[in-house]
């Protein structure tokens, strides 16, 4: 089961997140700012997370600044900053993925899938994520 770390600052948004994701099988471990998160993963990393940008006490930009001086586990920024600049120098800054407010919670789960499928596939490690064998659409022969 993978660990995954949400930081945010809307607690509407922690919970129904980690309601979610705890559904799906994953952990996980919610925080309300940067700080708090971040002292966290200094005690152990989780296996990605989740961060807002906007924050008390340290933004999800300087978090994940010093997430990478130590990690390079997968994260995707999940913000209400919209500006194509913001999400630029997000992923240039080391973000995986850019997920804009308001946001489906499905899409945000898949994902997370993704990102830990290439994490798992790049270590070598093919234990840490399911894949779901469900099928949405079927066409004749095609079936999606």
């Amino acid at each position: 089961m993978s660990k995954i770390a949400l930081v945010d600052d809307d607690r509407n948004i922690l919970t129904s997140v980690a309601i979610t994701l705890e559904a799906e099988g994953f952990e996980v471990e919610t925080y309300n700012d940067g700080q708090a998160a971040l002292d966290a993963f200094n005690k152990k990393m989780p296996d990605m997370a989740v961060f807002d940008i906007k924050m008390p006490r340290m933004d999800g930009m300087d978090l994940l600044q010093r997430v990478r001086q130590k990690s390079k586990m997968p994260v995707i920024f999940l913000t209400s900053k919209d500006d194509e600049i913001d999400e630029v120098l997000g992923l240039r800054m080391g973000a995986d993925d850019y997920v804009k407010k308001p946001f489906s919670q499905r899409l945000l789960v898949e994902r997370i899938r993704a990102l830990l499928r290439r994490q798992d596939a790049i270590s070598g490690d093919a234990s840490g994520v399911e894949v779901e064998e469900t099928k949405l659409m079927v066409r004749g022969n095609l079936s999606m």
